[in-house]
């Protein structure tokens, strides 16, 4: 069996853990009967194959051309966890909506597995858009993006060079670049960074030898008494059947976790430099009011050109708002993009 690495103390645990909490209308894999959703997969500019579910509204009229988005997954999940369920609900609001997979993930092409890749994710986007542009239902120009966690980063680097997506909202939205640098709040000091640095080279010769894999951060798979907050609020989504989900090919043990080697190219990424070049169109940020990772949105909307908003949910931590839609705006997500995508 592949191996599991912890570089932060808060991961280690050791115990099985309570069930899930379902409430404020907790629903990650809620379906419509007013869709069609078809499998569909396109390639990047890398030729690799990017897998995706395109939303479609019953009532859309197939013989115009309609506004599109497109929806990214958190880092390290895949578009059944969180993804699906804000396509499957924009799409209830009228919108073509496609979820997908980023390379290296669920059902995305990739080699290794669970690799990191900041560049590549962008390119997913941006490869979302050729795909939604090539369909004959679609208006190229009203194609807008909405990026869950992490992929409110990669979405915001392929936004600042790829024009046609004419719209971005974030949700939770990660830094994966200063947070892997920093930590929350600026918590990580230069000697635990270049310590994190050091152990992925050494482990580059291990595994350039022939040595086995080995994963890192991601979420726990036990917790006991002395498991961070954050973790246990991760845990609720990504090890209860709230939002648990295994891809075909891959396995519980790997779920969640990049690999260490590769993970380390997050130091290299700075997703909010330039940020202001996206303007004139415009960024709708979202984040809980009790969220871990708040800080991330408001620096993001600080930086950012006009248009922006920026809302706050009361009540809300971090993954609340991955699939609890009585604390998740879409009213809010609605007009956002039914305004800029008019």
């Amino acid at each position: 069996m592949k191996k599991i690495i912890v570089l932060l103390t808060l991961l280690v645990c050791s115990l099985s853990a309570i069930g899930a909490d379902m409430s404020n209308g907790a629903d990650n894999f809620y379906s419509s009967d007013d869709l069609t959703v078809q499998k569909v997969n396109f390639k990047n500019q890398y030729q690799m194959n990017v897998a995706g579910n395109l939303f479609i509204p019953k009532k859309l009229n197939g013989k115009t051309r309609n506004p599109a988005i497109v929806v990214g997954h958190p880092m390290g999940a895949v578009k059944e966890q969180s993804a699906n369920l804000y396509a499957t609900k924009m799409a209830e609001r009228g919108f073509v909506t496609l979820s997908l997979d980023l390379s290296f993930w669920g059902e995305s092409e990739g080699r290794p597995r669970n690799a990191v890749s900041p560049d590549i994710y962008a390119e997913d986007f941006s490869a979302a858009v050729d795909f939604l542009s090539a369909q004959p239902f679609v208006d190229k120009e009203r194609i807008g993006a909405i990026g869950i966690c992490g992929s409110g980063s990669f979405v915001i680097s392929a936004a600042k060079i790829d024009p046609r997506m004419k719209a971005i909202a974030t949700v939770s939205m990660y830094d994966m670049g200063g947070v892997n640098r920093n930590g929350l709040k600026h918590s990580q000091t230069l000697e635990q960074r270049r310590a994190i640095i050091a152990q992925a080279t050494q482990q580059r010769n291990v595994e350039f030898a022939g040595g086995e894999t080995l994963y890192t951060s991601g979420t726990v798979h036990q917790l006991d008494d002395n498991t961070h907050p954050i973790q246990r609020e991760f845990y609720d989504f990504y090890r209860t059947p709230r939002g648990e989900f295994t891809p075909s090919g891959s396995s519980r043990d790997l779920t969640t976790h990049p690999t260490l080697t590769s993970n380390v190219k997050f130091m290299n990424f700075y997703p909010l430099n330039d940020i202001e070049t996206i303007s004139p169109h415009p960024m709708l940020f979202i984040a809980g009011a009790d969220a871990h990772s708040r800080e991330f949105s408001e620096q993001a909307y600080k930086l950012a050109g006009q248009p922006k908003e920026l809302v706050i949910i009361p009540g809300a931590g971090h993954v609340d708002l991955y699939d609890r839609v009585n604390l998740i705006p879409f009213d809010k997500l609605t007009t956002f993009f039914q305004s800029a995508l008019k």
